[in-house]
């Protein structure tokens, strides 16, 4: 009897270090072939498997394959895709076991974030209420570092050495020339409810004075007035001033700075606008020549700066993902398990989709000081470890090199096309 195929997908926004997740995974899975059959990525995630589009990576070279670990973004292709619940929706879940059913698959593995985590423990009920069997593993990813139980997200890392390093370096030029031209720059990174890519900027700050003078977390709420005479005090002290802005930065009745007033697939409030409107208001209220920029998908795609401790602990828990199922360790997502700070030393852990799906770890208040604009030691020392290390992706002609795979789809087996909602 043949061994049962695997399924994997990457969700949500992607990373610099997702492929890294599934180079570790498909790698793996190779060193198996008397227990796992072929790994068949999702074309678009959970998409690819609603309709039939499944892509074979036994037909990439180890090469190739191998290349994954230092190449950004979705090797397969990402989606913002939600499953309903089995009871709103019993038609997707048939459709999986269809599919499933078709191509031998026994394995499912989902790289993603929360939302991602809640898809991945719904597919694992369809071994107990469908009666289909099914061994399910959560992958964790996501650069805004607000899952639960893991002491850190893959994917973090890199961004928070990037806006560390994209902050150390645009204060430089800023304080070159502010005495005659710009006064403030504004730097607006992700974080939609957790603080955690906005507090790394506050590596950069290994002095006093150094930049950021200002960092706006979710977790505090925003006060106008409070924010613009900081603004002018760091100004008349220093100079000039240097902000990092999470995108989810909030007055204190939860209305966004910056609030699009449209929603993503997933229910979200798209963000985008807090530097901008910042800037706006000192230029209104204090007269201050300014520059902002937008972190945006710079941020989670650059692989040319990527921590090597972030692509390690990728690598890791795709590796783990199917240590944990040829083990029978069914509904659970391989976790970092952090034993030590000084020196910095992690292994790796698990815990229960059930109870990770769908949750969101905050900023604990001890990380951000009373006046609510900077970092504590605390938390320099939990974020430092994150960012150590280079991993530099291999250059050609001056630029990375980053592989693309051929992602050859399998034939389709079943006759009927799925409806999506």
């Amino acid at each position: 009897m043949s061994p049962k195929n695997a399924f994997y997908a990457q969700s949500g926004g992607v990373t610099a270090v997702i492929n890294a997740s599934a180079c570790g995974l498909i790698e793996t899975a190779r060193q198996h072939p008397d227990k796992i059959g072929k790994v068949y990525a999702g074309h678009n995630g959970i998409v690819g498997a609603l309709s039939e589009e499944l892509i074979d990576t036994s037909l990439e070279s180890c090469e190739d394959i191998a290349a994954l670990k230092h190449t950004p973004a979705g090797a397969f292709g990402s989606c913002r895709y939600k499953l309903h619940n089995l009871e709103e929706n019993k038609a997707e879940y048939e459709r999986l076991i269809e599919v499933f059913k078709a191509h031998n698959i026994g394995y499912f593995f989902y790289n993603g974030g929360g939302d991602s985590q809640d898809t991945a423990y719904k597919v694992s009920q369809i071994s107990e209420k469908m009666g289909y069997p099914i061994t399910c593993v959560g992958i964790p990813k996501t650069v805004d570092n607000d899952l639960p139980f893991t002491d850190n997200c893959p994917g973090f890392g890199s961004v928070a050495k990037y806006v560390a390093v994209s902050i150390k370096e645009a204060a430089l030029d800023i304080a070159s020339m502010c005495n005659s031209s710009t006064k403030v720059f504004i730097m607006e990174v992700m974080g939609r409810h957790a603080g955690w890519i906005a507090a790394a900027g506050g590596l950069a700050a290994e002095k006093e004075g150094d930049a950021p003078h200002i960092i706006l977390f979710p977790e505090i709420a925003f006060d106008r007035e409070q924010f613009l005479a900081r603004v002018e005090q760091c100004v008349k002290q220093y100079g000039y001033c240097v902000v990092v802005a999470s995108e989810g930065a909030q007055y204190e009745d939860g209305r966004f700075l910056a609030d699009s007033g449209n929603k993503d697939a997933f229910g979200h409030t798209q963000l985008g606008g807090v530097a901008p409107t910042l800037a706006t208001m000192i230029k209104h209220s204090l007269g201050y020549k300014y520059h902002w920029a937008v972190a945006d998908y710079l941020q989670r795609a650059a692989r040319h700066v990527a921590s090597a401790t972030d692509v390690e602990q990728a690598y890791a828990m795709g590796k783990a993902a199917i240590e944990f199922a040829l083990a029978g360790r069914n509904a659970v997502m391989p976790i970092i398990v952090r034993e030590s700070d000084k020196p910095y030393s992690w292994r790796v852990g698990e815990a229960p989709l059930s109870q990770v799906a769908n949750q969101e770890k905050k900023m604990p208040i001890h990380f951000i000081k009373d006046n609510g604009y900077a970092i504590t030691d605390s938390c320099r020392e939990y974020l430092s470890p994150l960012i150590q290390g280079e991993d530099y992706p291999p250059y050609v002609n001056g630029l990375p090199h980053y592989v693309t795979l051929k992602n050859q789809l399998v034939e389709k087996k079943l006759r009927t096309e799925f409806k999506f909602d």
